[in-house]
């Protein structure tokens, strides 16, 4: 039986990967700081919860005795230069010294498209020191790079269309910005195919290790905000802004007390569009035929209702 360590698995893609590869044959260990976290996994067959911190070096060492492989979805979206590197960076680079020490050489990491030792974002060039670090390490390395997921309990299409059952105007930040959506099934599914890959030692050199996950179209933020309240059924006016009100906008929300929604640094993100380059191997070399938005998003959307925290945050004026 193959046994896999997955740190993130309680996450939105972690959840979905967990439902795939908890099968006969491969079992999963799943890495959580509260078992709380976790409830959508610990009741799977063939998955283990264990509570944890994946960011102390001793406990990674523990923890990947008798895996394996080892599965890598931590990441944040929101946060400083310190905190990307802590997450993006420290972590993988403790993870790699813990495979070394344990001997687990195969590692499957989930990154993000755009991802540029160059890139505009602090996001995007911690995550290519991340694939850096692993790139360097010596051990048998399969990066997936996804565009913006989506999917039932997503926090993009979701939260656009909460806020246009709140909000009469979307004033939008990155109207422009050009997406290419990919279904979390999808997304999960090319996990499970890579890890299978890694396993039978049938994954490609070179650029076949680097896999783009992107849906089959591309979208700007505004037309993807617009198809939002519409599935949902309370579609709104949008209103782009330009670049000053647009960083305003991000600043405020970045300070706004609760979870943050938007931050300069994900403006910085949308500078470079978000879409397959083709200079990688996409869902299709792993045999998925990725599927279109209009065919998922229509039906979780529809059931959703306005976020009680939006209307505080609007009664309050903080929006």
């Amino acid at each position: 039986m193959q046994r896999i360590l997955v740190l993130g698995g309680t996450g939105f893609i972690g959840q979905h990967f967990c439902g795939k590869a908890s099968q006969p044959g491969c079992r999963l260990t799943v890495v959580t700081r509260r078992s709380e976290s976790a409830k959508a996994v610990q009741t799977l067959p063939w998955v283990d919860v264990i509570v944890g911190d994946a960011h102390d070096e001793a406990t990674l060492v523990r923890l990947l005795e008798g895996h394996d492989a080892v599965v890598n979805l931590v990441a944040i979206l929101h946060g400083t230069q310190a905190a990307f590197h802590h997450v993006h960076v420290a972590l993988v680079e403790k993870l790699v010294r813990a495979c070394v020490a344990r001997g687990v050489r195969r590692v499957l990491h989930v990154s993000a498209l755009g991802a540029a030792l160059d890139a505009p974002s602090m996001y995007q060039r911690s995550k290519a020191q991340g694939e850096a670090a692993l790139q360097a390490s010596g051990l048998d390395v399969a990066l997936l790079r996804p565009s913006v997921v989506f999917g039932a309990g997503d926090q993009f299409l979701n939260l656009f269309a909460k806020l246009q059952a709140v909000f009469p105007l979307m004033p939008l930040a990155g109207a422009s910005a050009r997406f290419q959506p990919v279904w979390v099934e999808d997304v999960a599914q090319a996990m499970v195919e890579l890890l299978q890959r890694l396993s039978r030692g049938t994954l490609a050199t070179g650029p076949g290790r680097v896999v783009e996950a992107c849906g089959p179209d591309v979208f700007t933020l505004a037309e993807l905000v617009r198809l939002a309240g519409r599935y949902a059924g309370h579609a709104r006016p949008i209103l782009p802004l330009p670049d000053a009100l647009a960083r305003l906008q991000a600043l405020v929300m970045e300070w706004a007390p609760g979870k943050t929604l938007m931050s300069r640094d994900n403006l910085d993100s949308m500078r470079v569009d978000n879409v397959a380059t083709g200079k990688v191997p996409g869902l299709q070399a792993l045999g998925i035929s990725a599927s279109a938005l209009d065919t998922i998003a229509p039906s979780y959307l529809q059931a959703v209702d306005p976020d009680p925290m939006l209307k505080r945050r609007r009664s309050a004026g903080r929006f």
